[in-house]
């Protein structure tokens, strides 16, 4: 067996003698870590150990931190959350007939000509006064017949909006300000199912003066082709629980982009092109003193996509644009100025996409540990055999139900979308053209 002995020699200086089983020499996984056998000379002062100890525990750290600030983001800040919701009760608000103000429900496109009809016949059901409900249609650039279909609803108070020269969503958006004339403005995903009453429940936050932008509840679906991977529903169940939450405490910190609804004064200065609007709004609407809420009636049911790597590319594009708006906004983030709801920015978004950041360099840090440590390589084993899986679910394009392969194709299927994104936010690539996921239609 290995025998390490630490003594004292002359002048103070620790003196590390290691000998070896007999028969063996070098260094061999199972004996004394990299650490120990970085000090087999004769003569080391105190403060190089201490060097060592401290390069050990740095890495120990790093290989921990994606995960701690994981479990702190998705664990700990609902259950922060719940401690102070459980303390507070819910605003309840009503209006009649009479005091619904005007509203315009804005759907941005592009090359929409597959889905667009269908989307404009359900929206043309919602439960509104229809004297008071604007519905308009910015084209951005579209080339594939979208406006023609959008021209032959005319007869029916569909309105078109055509953008000549695509410039991308934020954009469009920027530019529906101008032709709506509702007081509130819904804003809608053309790939989603807007149930007819859901749009009243959206209306109503704003009879609560504090409210300056209202958020539906996303309900993830399958469509009538595939269920598409079931791990995203239940994200998307989490994620409208926390809003929930933080609607009980005060406010959102971003609303849903497939479904809301926001005062005409939160667009009044228009957003730079590579930032997102349904994140801003909720920190436009807090610089303006006004508070972001869910509202858990107004239903928007969103299609799964089953291809995991058209899924890829949405996330990268919607993290990398979240990103930027993040960066953009960052002084929200600041808890003596905006106290409960900078803390909420922080816990919400920056550490879900801080790990992110950290993964590449914890692997790097676990394999190291692993070279001696028993518990690290057993770690680094399972983190092997998830990325296997992953890869497995990726090769077959879809996935579906609550296997082991398809829970793990969706996770490194988030994690590359998380570490693109971050490297398209901070090198400010181009992402301000877009392409709007296409999803088929949903199984109601």
């Amino acid at each position: 067996m290995w025998h390490n002995v630490l003594r004292i020699g002359a002048g103070g200086h620790v003196q590390c003698l290691i000998a070896a089983r007999a028969g063996r020499a070098g260094w061999r996984p199972g004996s004394p870590n990299l650490f120990a056998v970085a000090v087999l000379c004769e003569d080391h002062s105190p403060s190089l150990l201490s060097a060592l100890a401290r390069m050990f525990a740095a890495a120990v750290i790093l290989a921990t931190a994606p995960l701690l600030v994981g479990i702190y983001a998705y664990l700990g800040y609902p259950v922060v959350l719940w401690m102070i919701a459980v303390t507070r009760g819910r605003r309840e608000t009503s209006v009649t007939a009479s005091d619904w103000p005007t509203v315009t429900v804005s759907v941005p496109v592009y090359n929409a000509a597959s889905n667009i009809r269908s989307t404009l016949e359900r929206l043309l059901e919602l439960d509104y006064p229809r004297d008071r409900l604007q519905l308009l249609v910015i084209s951005d650039g579209s080339t594939d017949g979208t406006d023609d279909i959008v021209r032959e609803l005319a007869d029916r108070g569909v309105e078109l909006l055509r953008i000549p020269e695509r410039k991308g969503k934020t954009m469009a958006e920027n530019a529906a300000l101008a032709a709506a004339r509702g007081e509130i403005i819904v804003n809608v995903d053309a790939t989603v199912q807007v149930p007819p009453g859901s749009l009243k429940p959206l209306i109503r936050a704003f009879e609560d003066s504090t409210v300056g932008v209202a958020s539906s509840r996303d309900v993830s679906v399958g469509t009538r082709q595939h269920a598409g991977p079931a791990a995203e529903s239940t994200y998307v169940g989490y994620e409208m629980w926390i809003r929930d939450l933080e609607t009980r405490i005060g406010s959102i910190v971003g609303a849903s982009g497939c479904f809301y609804a926001f005062r005409r004064s939160i667009r009044a200065k228009a957003l730079r092109s590579d930032l997102s609007w349904d994140f801003a709004s909720a920190l436009v609407a807090r610089e303006q003193g006004y508070r972001s809420v869910s509202v858990p009636a107004a239903t928007c049911l969103v299609p799964r996509t089953a291809d995991l790597r058209s899924e890829m590319k949405r996330k990268v594009r919607t993290m990398a644009r979240g990103i930027s708006t993040l960066l953009h906004y960052r002084r929200l983030m600041d808890p003596s100025r905006y106290g409960l709801f900078a803390f909420m920015l922080v816990s919400h978004k920056l550490l879900r996409w801080v790990p992110y950041l950290l993964v590449p360099p914890a692997l790097l840090a676990l394999a190291i540990l692993a070279t001696d440590n028993i518990a690290a390589r057993i770690l680094l084993g399972f983190v092997a055999a998830g990325v296997g899986f992953a890869l497995i679910g990726i090769r077959r394009r879809e996935s579906t139900g609550f296997k082991p392969v398809a829970i793990a194709a969706f996770a490194l299927v988030t994690f590359c979308a998380g570490v693109n994104a971050w490297w398209a936010a901070l090198r400010k690539a181009e992402m301000a053209m877009w392409e709007p996921t296409r999803r088929p239609e949903a199984q109601t």
